[in-house]
């Protein structure tokens, strides 16, 4: 069992992604096997929610492995265009039954409504993971349900995104030299931990990265969401609408994840309120020394602001 994370071999992580934001967590665990590995073997794996991860889990899975791949959407259509595009063998809940890993990929405040409405159909020592980009809530909400069922619950985040969603812009190469962080507990056994690290590396993830519930979302406040936020309130700037013939890279990699699907960023935001708001402050605090060396026309005191921006960018792994 994992009692602790800091005692399944953690080391510092490198650089992950979430849509190319920033860094995997605070430990990181290299993938049990290269892409494919042996992962798959028999096995049937049930996706819930077909959209970008989703679909992407689909595709990757149907390319790297043996395995079979059930996909459940509330869209018809959408499950249709997923056998249509060979990234599911089957769709529907009925498929369930036969699951030994059911994937919620789902927004939080679907993941726990699914496995309620749906748990009872799964097998006794069954897998469920999720994909969420929260995990304090979704593992209190997920994991006792599973627990009743006598199901196993492991959070996960796959770090990897695109600004456009839905299984339209599915991509079997969408986690590739990606990182995967898994939220294991006290209650989390070895085995499982085991099955998803063979399940990343067979997506083409470069590494796992193992944290606590309370670790992720405090690294994921810093690397992914306030970067959303930063965006956000970026393009509000009056100049946004005429930049055209005035912008480059600058502007395009700063101002990219504004694009964001609002309803699923403010269940985020929400759901991480604490750690984010945090960090908010922090930022905050820092534009402000960066103006007042600024109004200030102190060439010194600027120079030392940026020098010491400059360092601390050059300091961190890649």
């Amino acid at each position: 069992m994992y009692r602790d994370t800091k005692d399944a071999g953690i080391r510092p992580a490198p650089a992950g992604r979430d849509g190319g934001n920033g860094v995997a967590g605070p430990g990181e665990a290299p993938a049990a096997a290269p892409q494919g590995g042996s992962f798959g073997g028999g096995k049937t794996v049930a996706i819930a929610g077909l959209g970008l991860i989703g679909g992407s889990l689909a595709l990757a899975l149907k390319a790297n492995t043996a395995c079979t791949v059930v996909g459940i959407d509330r869209d018809e259509g959408t499950q249709a265009a997923a056998l249509a595009a060979g990234a599911v063998d089957t769709a529907g809940t009925e498929g369930l039954a036969d699951a030994d890993i059911l994937i919620l990929a789902l927004p939080p405040s679907a993941a726990a409504p699914f496995l309620r409405e749906h748990g009872g159909a799964l097998k006794k020592g069954a897998l469920v993971t999720d994909v969420c980009g929260v995990k304090r809530a979704v593992v209190a909400a997920c994991e006792p349900l599973c627990r009743e069922r006598g199901l196993v619950f492991l959070g996960g985040h796959p770090m990897a995104g695109k600004e456009t969603s839905g299984f339209a812009s599915a991509d079997a190469g969408l986690f590739r030299g990606a990182s995967y962080i898994l939220t294991p507990t006290e209650d989390t056994p070895e085995t499982a931990v085991r099955t998803m690290r063979e399940l990343a590396a067979a997506v083409g993830c470069a590494r796992v990265t193992l944290a606590t519930p309370e670790e992720h979302d405090r690294m994921i406040a810093f690397t992914s969401q306030l970067p959303h936020v930063l965006a956000g309130a970026y393009v509000k700037s009056p100049c946004c609408p005429r930049h055209a013939g005035f912008s480059a890279g600058s502007y395009r990699d700063v101002s990219r994840v504004a694009a964001v699907d609002e309803k699923l960023w403010t269940q985020l935001f929400r759901l991480n309120a604490d750690d984010l708001c945090q960090e908010i402050d922090t930022l905050i605090e820092n534009l402000r020394t960066c103006r007042d060396a600024i109004a200030a026309k102190d060439p010194a005191q600027l120079e030392s602001v940026l020098r010491e921006s400059r360092l601390r960018k050059e300091s961190v792994t890649p």
